[in-house]
């Protein structure tokens, strides 16, 4: 597949599938919001520094780096868009997971996430449209497809911030039936999640492997892009090492499941751009294990030399 039939490629999904993937990222923004307590917040009170620092190398240092990169590299205006969507998005608990694999801080990575989870609500859905417009290609891209920015905005705050708020006020009044709703929740969003991006995708399969010769260097080359703006943030702050350790996984590691909801259902479902956000999805699994082990050797490395 040649980059301009991947840029034309889209994919189309039915009303019942838009409301499924509507309903899956409600039903996995509460769920989350369920698990946020006070404690998670605890680095805003410790070191504010470190804590907005953090966030501030996430939402706006990484979307700042993914523009330079796209403008060094000129992929297609719909891979540029995917690799903006998914460095709007806010970090997963993915990031957690690895920064223990990695011997980092996990407080302070759960710090990152609840927060970027909690201004992505506001932010993101004004992010993408900030820094798609700053790249010439991708704002002609969604030009090209009449795309509405204002609904846009209305409708992904909303179905962000909602559930995000309605989740926090439960788990601040019902705590308990907070914790016994949260993992089945987050389940179930996850499998009406999984179950129409893979229906929706399938028919499009043989296209996308054709085009994964594409894919892979962008989103490899954004990704480590992304893990070396973590620890050199950390570094930037004065971090500690096991601190700049879970700045390299919350910066490094992005929500692709968000960008790939988005994309189908509010920004056309737009092949280059989708692939870009499935792909990532996979490949911060490989990529993170390659950190967690580099990371560990050099702990082993400097143990050895004691």
């Amino acid at each position: 597949m040649d980059e301009n039939a991947l840029d034309q490629l889209t994919i189309a999904l039915d009303p019942t599938a838009q409301t499924l993937l509507a309903l899956a990222i409600v039903t996995m923004i509460f769920a989350i919001a369920l698990g946020l307590k006070t404690e998670h917040f605890s680095f805003l009170r410790q070191d504010p520094k470190l804590f907005w620092g953090g966030l501030a190398a996430q939402l706006i240092g990484l979307p700042v780096m993914t523009l330079l990169l796209v403008t060094l590299i000129a992929p297609h205006p719909s891979i540029a868009l995917g690799m903006i969507v998914v460095a709007a998005c806010p970090g997963g608990n993915v990031s957690n997971f690895m920064t223990w694999g990695a011997r980092g801080d996990i407080a302070y990575s759960v710090s990152l996430t609840a927060g970027s989870s909690v201004i992505a609500t506001l932010w993101t859905p004004a992010a993408i449209l900030l820094w798609s417009s700053l790249y010439g290609p991708t704002s002609d891209l969604l030009d090209t497809i009449a795309f509405d920015r204002t609904r846009f905005v209305i409708q992904t705050t909303f179905m962000l911030a909602v559930p995000l708020g309605l989740g926090m006020a439960t788990a601040r009044y019902l705590p308990k039936i907070a914790e016994r709703i949260r993992k089945p929740l987050a389940m179930i969003g996850g499998g009406i999640l999984a179950y129409v991006v893979i229906v929706g995708v399938i028919g499009f399969w043989p296209l996308l492997v054709a085009g994964w010769m594409l894919i892979l260097f962008p989103v490899a080359a954004h990704n480590a892009s992304a893990f070396g703006l973590g620890w050199l943030s950390g570094r930037l702050l004065g971090a500690t090492e096991n601190r700049r350790r879970s700045l390299t996984f919350e910066v490094g590691i992005q929500n692709a499941g968000l960008a790939v909801v988005l994309l189908l259902a509010q920004l056309k479902g737009l092949g280059g751009a989708a692939a870009i956000a499935a792909a990532w999805g996979v490949w911060h699994f490989i990529s993170g294990g390659v950190m967690i082990s580099l990371f560990r050797f050099l702990d082993w490395r400097k143990a050895k030399a004691l």
